[in-house]
């Protein structure tokens, strides 16, 4: 991600999310943070999802995945944690952590299809609603095996 994405990135926070991220805090992200990772999925030269995550010592937090709502269904989602777990182990990770809504099957079935499992709740976390998140690890494989991540057979 640079930062000439960060106007569509918020466009898709504000199509994806009902306390979305500004653009302040993306233009901080890529500018002040440096255990920031973001990546862009680019579809025939438009944007169409993004993942970010830092990664601090051998550890990597997600922070936020999102797909346009038009290309929703078809796997994209999956394909960009994918990536983020890559580099992730690329930077050093062993273990990679996240939060989801606990009322978001959806995202979970694809958190645990990845191999997330729950290990507690943050009562009150989101700011909308007061709604719980669920709070999600996953080991993640050795560099050596990174390659082979989930590869397409594996699906």
């Amino acid at each position: 991600m640079t930062m000439a994405d960060v106007k569509t990135i918020v466009a898709i926070e504000l199509e994806s999310f009902t306390s979305p991220w500004s653009e302040e805090a993306f233009v901080n992200e890529l500018t002040n943070n440096h255990f920031a990772r973001y990546m862009v999925m680019d579809y025939e030269g438009e944007v169409i999802g993004y993942g970010g995550m830092w990664t601090i010592m051998d550890e990597a937090h997600v922070t936020n995945v999102a797909v346009r709502e038009p290309y929703r269904g078809h796997g994209l989602g999956e394909m960009l944690m994918v990536e983020l777990m890559r580099t992730a182990v690329l930077f050093g990770a062993k273990r990679m952590t996240l939060e989801v809504r606990v009322t978001n099957a959806i995202a979970q079935g694809l958190y645990r299809k990845l191999g997330f499992e729950p290990s507690g709740i943050r009562p009150g976390y989101y700011s909308d609603n007061k709604e719980d998140a669920l709070i999600m690890w996953a080991e993640l494989p050795s560099y050596d095996e990174v390659e082979h991540l989930y590869d397409d057979d594996d699906k």
